[in-house]
């Protein structure tokens, strides 16, 4: 008899079909999140030893709940770095959602991993890294990158086996995504800190800090940006690249936002990411993907494989031959053993869509850009606070305090006319706009830098 937890309920599947045929037709709503204004219901006495209805709770769901969180797919979602899937990956999230996956390994899951690895090898070939490269889907970028600096930390390790593990260091940027600190922080290594050039990591920032550096022979790795969350800067990569590939020292590129960008009419920015040893981009932000979604890939994957594969009795049976890549195991390519397939849905939407829909939907966001600093360049009230970096802005509304930016940014989401938030930039609170979805109209633009006036 079929434990009741697990019987197929018609009633239910119904009700789950139609909450989700609605939401997917409807326009995406803001709503209104939780700036510290917003009522929540009450929860008390859900969670009862008897269960309670599912439609009833769906329903509590759909009229109570959903309505506190923010919309991230929302053409007016423009703070911190949005999320809009297409259609067709939200569809087939469902699909791998239905299908109970593990996608730990090839002997449980081969057809999904082939199908993602579909994707990492177009991800892999469009940066133009070698035939060969390789990885796996991770949960986001701050696992990718922690991922990454473990292998490029092992390595590193190996080829310098007088320098003692916790006395390996990676130059990376003062400007760095904070993943990055973090990764270094876990990994029980330091970094070399470099001050960039106005915020982006140069050749020669690099070798001034390493000119003074009374112990440079310990590092054995750098980390560039491709596109930093704040201010959307692209690092020298080719410079550092270079150089890595010069002096044997890994190169990691953080490109989870900005690696986007290579499907765009800026992709020339990102040429040097051909020399990284290991590349991160998170599908789930500017490629239109479900989260959560980070692609790692590894120009020689093996590596990864030989640092990072788990090892336990039942789990030999996936680690027959240790050089071997022909049975591809996601597990042995980030930190990570159990894995839902996240990557499908990329696959399907890339697939189903084409490439061109892809360079049309990006450019779109650096295209709203460029008419965001046009507009605010032309209004003296405004002031840019830096070029566009990708599809992020940054401008102030002159005279402005700090709280007058937080009372706007209230404001405007409790109108439901754009999500925004300011951000500090060098001390100064400013605000910031973060173009991602091709739908964003430029009449939003106007409107937003009009309610900035009243």
């Amino acid at each position: 008899m079929t434990h009741p937890m697990f019987k197929y309920d018609p009633v239910l599947a119904e009700a789950i079909f139609a909450h989700c045929r609605a939401r997917l037709e409807m326009d995406a709503p803001l709503d209104y999140g939780s700036h510290g204004l917003t009522p929540m219901p009450s929860l008390d006495g859900l969670i009862t030893h008897e269960g309670r209805d599912a439609v009833e709770v769906l329903e509590f769901f759909g009229e109570q709940l959903a309505p506190r969180v923010v919309s991230i797919d929302s053409p007016a979602f423009l703070a911190f770095i949005p999320n809009a899937p297409t259609m067709n990956s939200r569809f087939f999230d469902m699909v791998v959602a239905a299908s109970a996956l593990n996608g730990t390994s090839w002997l449980e899951s081969a057809g999904a991993v082939v199908a993602e690895n579909q994707a990492l090898q177009f991800l892999s070939q469009r940066a133009g890294m070698p035939e060969g490269s390789g990885g796996a889907f991770v949960s986001g970028g701050t696992i990718g990158n922690l991922s990454a600096l473990t292998v490029g930390r092992d390595t590193g390790q190996a080829r310098h086996p007088d320098i003692p593990r916790h006395l390996v260091r990676f130059a990376i940027s003062a400007a760095a995504h904070s993943s990055i600190g973090k990764a270094l922080h876990v990994l029980g290594i330091e970094a070399l800190v470099v001050e960039p050039d106005d915020h982006r990591f140069t050749l020669a920032a690099l070798e001034r800090a390493l000119a003074n550096d009374p112990h440079p022979e310990t590092v054995i790795g750098i980390v560039a940006t491709a596109g930093t969350t704040n201010a959307g800067i692209v690092d020298d990569l080719e410079g550092l690249g270079t150089y890595a590939r010069a002096n044997d020292l890994w190169f990691h590129v953080d490109g989870a936002y900005g690696g986007a960008a290579l499907f765009s009419e800026q992709r020339h920015l990102l040429s040097g990411i051909r020399h990284a040893d290991s590349f991160i981009v998170d599908p789930h932000k500017w490629l239109f993907a479900p989260l959560d979604c980070c692609a790692l890939l590894y120009r020689k994957p093996v590596a990864a494989k030989k640092f990072l594969a788990q090892q336990a009795s039942y789990l030999d049976i996936l680690h027959q031959d240790e050089e071997s890549l022909e049975e591809w195991n996601p597990s042995d390519f980030g930190l990570h053993l159990s894995r839902r397939a996240r990557g499908l849905p990329f696959w399907f939407s890339l697939v189903t869509n084409g490439v061109e829909a892809y360079e049309t939907a990006t450019q779109a966001a650096i295209d709203l850009a460029d008419y965001a600093v046009r507009t605010i360049e032309a209004h003296e009230a405004f002031e840019l606070v830096r070029p566009a970096g990708l599809s992020i802005v940054l401008y102030r509304r002159k005279g402005w305090t700090e709280q007058q930016y937080i009372a706007w940014s209230e404001r405007v989401l409790r109108e439901q006319l754009a999500f925004v938030t300011p951000t500090k930039w060098e001390g100064e609170t400013v605000a910031r706009f973060a173009f991602l979805h091709p739908d964003t109209t430029t009449e939003l633009i106007d409107a937003i830098l009009a309610s900035m006036l009243d």
